[in-house]
């Protein structure tokens, strides 16, 4: 960790560990959804949505995940909630795992971390004046009404919004820009240390969405806050994150700092990621698919490494052997800083050029 993210978590006075134990690990993460049908309703298949995933945040920082759509990001934000159950896994929030007896509970869990989802409309109730959308959590969780109510009041201050003006307004009276301040109020309610962002911007046009990440970014200095930022846009997750995760197919293929991951990408599915991303440069336009094909079938993936089957690098032991999360093959020569990835091609990792097996 850097000497900033030290004297970040350093601050708070919740923090247990020290600055040197993460804020939140999750190991062997996984969820399968049952499919049902027949005559008598029956298990028929099953959709593996989140494989065996393991990672870490440390204090401080914000931890940027990207994937196609279906790769489990959203799945992963719930089960971190505890929305829905882990079918195996633990997930340990600084020190204390979550369920176990002697951890932490879920309620005392949702004090510490909180989310904001991607619908901002949805997220609130529509019967509910914007203040008291606000105030709900901490007076469920024991605040006086008055006092709950002037910290709703404060918190709308805090992410740029007059509560003279928005305090008695209802979600259909503000706009998708002014909503997501609200979400983002209402998640500090209980002064969280992490906060889940689910694709928290992606529906805000480029200018609200400029204006919400520097507000972020804000309230997480003045604040003391630790980020797992999920999104889709490949450029604002550069921008915001110190760490960024890839995730395929419910599994996570690659994890380093933002400056290796989008500097030098050693696995395949990140380097298609990549280029895929838009340019308004003439000179830099995209004339071959970087990447062919669909995702596999969540309900019946590949075996070995699930993106082999889209790899153009891939040979008969990628379908035999599950790859690990490691160091790059060439960590020796300056890879590393916490840089892994799950592949085991050493063409593929450095990108070049394909060696053909008999």
């Amino acid at each position: 960790m850097s000497a900033a993210l030290q004297q970040h978590a350093a601050l708070d006075p919740r923090d247990r560990g020290g600055p040197a134990q993460p804020l939140l690990a999750v190991s062997g993460l996984r969820k399968h959804f049952p499919i049902r049908g027949g005559l008598l309703n029956r298990q028929v298949a099953t959709v593996q949505a989140v494989d065996d995933v393991s990672f870490s945040v440390a204090k401080g920082e914000t931890l940027g995940v990207v994937g196609e759509s279906g790769c489990g990001k959203s799945t992963t934000a719930r089960l971190l909630m505890q929305l829905m159950r882990p079918d195996a896994g633990s997930i340990v929030f600084d020190g204390d795992e979550v369920g176990a007896q002697d951890g932490i509970g879920v309620q005392d869990l949702r004090r510490q971390m909180q989310m904001v989802f991607q619908d901002s409309y949805s997220s609130l109730n529509p019967r509910l004046a914007m203040v008291d959308s606000i105030a709900y959590a901490p007076r469920m969780h024991g605040l006086p009404a008055r006092q709950a109510t002037q910290r709703a009041e404060e918190l709308l201050m805090q992410v740029g919004l007059n509560p003279a003006l928005f305090a008695r307004r209802y979600p259909h009276e503000l706009s998708g820009g002014q909503r997501q301040r609200v979400n983002i109020a209402r998640a500090l309610a209980l002064e969280p240390r992490l906060v889940i962002l689910d694709e928290a911007v992606s529906a805000l046009d480029k200018s609200v969405e400029a204006q919400v990440l520097n507000l972020l970014a804000e309230l997480k200095a003045r604040l003391n806050l630790t980020y797992l930022f999920i999104s889709h846009d490949l450029n604002v997750v550069e921008y915001i994150s110190d760490r960024v995760l890839v995730m395929y197919l419910g599994r996570v293929v690659e994890a380093g700092p933002v400056e290796q991951i989008y500097g030098r990408p050693r696995h395949p599915y990140t380097r298609a990621l990549l280029a895929s991303k838009p340019t308004l440069d003439p000179d830099r336009r995209t004339t071959v698919l970087p990447l062919a094909g669909d995702p596999p079938n969540p309900i019946n993936p590949p075996s070995g490494c699930r993106f082999r089957t889209r790899c153009p690098y891939a040979q008969p032991r990628c379908a035999e052997v599950v790859p690990p999360l490691g160091p790059p093959m060439d960590a020796l020569s300056g890879a590393g800083g916490g840089h892994i990835v799950a592949c085991i091609v050493p063409e593929a990792q450095a990108g070049t050029e394909i060696r053909h097996v008999a």
